[in-house]
């Protein structure tokens, strides 16, 4: 099992959810202060770590098995993601999606709103 931190489809209520198998959701939490959070072509979430000017982002900590991980998860994540491990609020390290090193695509920062849901939400889409 492995400690995966989820901000965009694959959170409660999300069209990627069903991936999880029924993985334990561990805690609604928050990332430490160190991401920009991009939209990525308006369809996904990305986390980005910085050295300055991060912000804390919302999502769900789940603990999933590594096949579920390896089999069902990372094949639905979008190219412009790659796994990476990020620091949680409370200093503890998990598994995340990131922002692909190089990434040249469409980006909209979203870090003031530092919710992907929320960020959605006023957008008057869905997940």
């Amino acid at each position: 099992m492995a400690h995966m931190f989820l901000n965009g489809g694959a959170m409660r209520g999300g069209p990627l959810h069903h991936l999880l198998d029924d993985s334990p959701l561990i805690a609604s939490t928050r990332t430490a202060p160190k991401y920009r959070f991009y939209s990525v072509d308006d369809v996904c979430p990305a986390l980005h770590p910085v050295s300055h000017g991060g912000a804390s982002v919302a999502g769900e900590l789940y603990d999933v098995p590594l096949d579920v991980l390896r089999d069902k998860l990372l094949p639905a994540e979008p190219p412009a993601l790659e796994l990476g491990v990020i620091e949680m609020a409370d200093g503890s390290s998990s598994f995340a999606m990131l922002l692909r090193r190089g990434y040249s695509g469409a980006l909209v920062d979203i870090t003031a709103h530092g919710d992907w849901m929320l960020y959605r939400s006023k957008k008057g889409t869905d997940v």
